[in-house]
């Protein structure tokens, strides 16, 4: 069976201790590897090896930190095979599927490599007629880098990629349900030659993860997950006024006009919903239908989401996957019988299917209402609830009715309506006539409790910087 080592300072270290963490494929449920647990003295051995390497990364001209995140890029590339092989087997997602999150994870990566000639101060007038201002823009230091579960290769360079062109050393732990992936990463790291301490990989039980969050050289804490992890990370950076940036929990409203492509709209929702069985921060969580198509949209999704299978996608593809676990399963289905004895119809789905696996069928639910759990408390499944509007302002004041704003979506053929939304939408991202895909030019960042700070694009990048300001008399 696979046994994977922490990787730190450079090289793959020997355990410690005897602890290790069993990763188990959620589409078998069979144990797949172990990963050896990093102690405490590890961690923070790590962040000191981080320290270190930064005095001399942050010094190198950002060109040449360029090449080297050029070189992890077509490391990546070249090693997609065996992390896809890796991500797939700990997450239940296709082959497929798992090597292209590797590519694209090679691409962010390149994407942030070109921000080396563009990361930009200011020159500021001044009230003083002999005086300069200039503002620069330098690194943070260490960052602790907490990825999760759902897309663990994509992440995990979504956030090393920008820390590290803009001079930050870091020490990344990955979600005990997906670590495999992260090992293979590692070598992608020494394939490239980075100096030793600039990146640093551990995985880790709470205990060991708050103290790395809580040293006193950790700078910054990026973190993916849920709004319960995002307060714990905030806990964590009160103790050093570390920075934080988090990107936690949504409910993605999709809007449904009567004038919209309502073929192509319920294809795009199903899909949404379905694709990583619903384990996506902007899936398609609950849907706003204009009430003069309400009945023929909601058997166009009754059509598209019955026709959805699940399975082991390494045997078959193009099934849909399980669940990260059993807990996860169970308390989505506890959500949807709750909505159906508060009101909701069950269209298609909603049972808990027999044999191995985390798996939950894709399940339709109509007639529900704004006040229901299943519209207010975020899935993270294949469940999509259904509610019926009259007027648009009536739709966008449901949609803004919610402790999330992370990413909405409307689909419309109507210019006006598109920008009423666009210009009332409570939520860091809007997608009109499509499903959120996080492109990573833009900049993913939620409102109210979808998170703090941001991913991707130029203002992505420089959540990993601080500023300094020169005055210079003269």
């Amino acid at each position: 069976m696979r046994l994977d080592r922490n990787f730190a300072n450079g090289c793959f270290i020997d355990a410690a201790s005897d602890e290790l963490i069993a990763v188990t494929n959620p589409a078998t449920e069979a144990v797949i590897a172990h990963v050896t647990g990093a102690t405490e003295a590890e961690a923070i051995a790590a962040v000191d090896a981080a320290a270190a390497a930064q005095k001399g990364w942050r010094k190198l001209p950002a060109a040449e930190r360029a090449v080297y995140l050029h070189k992890l890029a077509d490391a990546l590339t070249e090693c997609a095979p065996a992390i896809g092989a890796a991500l797939a087997l700990e997450s239940g997602k296709s082959v497929a599927d798992a090597t292209h999150e590797a590519i694209y994870a090679g691409q962010i990566t390149r994407y942030h490599a070109e921000w080396a000639r563009r990361i930009e101060g200011e020159v500021i007038p001044s009230d003083t007629p002999d005086e300069n201002l200039v503002l620069h823009r330098e690194p943070i230091g260490v960052v602790a880098c907490l990825i999760p579960f759902n897309y663990p290769v994509y992440t995990f360079m979504r956030k090393v990629a920008p820390a590290l062109i803009a001079g930050n050393t870091v020490v990344v732990r990955p979600s005990n349900n997906t670590p495999t992936s992260a090992f293979e990463i590692a070598k992608a790291v020494e394939k490239a030659g980075l100096p030793a301490g600039v990146v640093n990989i551990l995985a880790m039980n709470h205990a060991t993860a708050e103290a790395l969050c809580t040293h006193p050289k950790v700078g910054m804490i990026t973190l993916t997950g849920s709004v319960g992890a995002g307060r714990k990370v905030l806990e964590y950076c009160k103790a050093n006024i570390a920075k934080p940036s988090l990107e936690l929990g949504g409910k993605t409203p999709a809007i449904i006009e009567a004038d919209a492509d309502l073929e192509k709209a319920a294809r795009d929702l199903v899909a949404s919903k379905t694709t990583h069985c619903g384990q996506l921060c902007t899936a398609i969580e609950r849907v706003y239908v204009q009430e003069s198509v309400h009945d023929r949209f909601v058997a166009l999704l009754k059509k598209h989401m019955s026709a959805v299978e699940s399975g082991d996608r390494g045997e078959q593809p193009s099934l849909m996957g399980p669940l990260v676990n059993e807990a996860s399963r169970q308390s989505i289905h506890g959500m949807v019988e709750r909505a159906i004895a508060a009101g909701a119809t069950l269209e298609t789905g909603g049972r808990l299917p027999q044999g191995k696996g985390f798996f939950y069928p894709a399940t339709l639910l109509s007639n529900c209402r704004q006040d229901m759990e299943i519209i207010q408390e975020e899935t993270f499944g294949p469940i999509m609830p259904v509610v019926k509007y009259r007027t648009l302002d009536q739709a966008l004041e449901m949609a803004n009715d919610h402790q999330f704003g992370l990413s909405s979506v409307l689909y419309t053929e109507n210019y006006r309506s598109a920008m009423k939304i666009a210009n009332g939408i409570e939520a860091g991202e809007l997608y009109v006539n499509r499903t959120p895909a996080d492109p990573y030019q833009g900049f993913h960042a939620g409102w109210k409790r979808s998170g703090l700070g941001g991913d991707d694009g130029k203002h992505g990048m420089l959540e990993f910087t601080q500023t300094r300001l020169v005055v210079m008399k003269y």
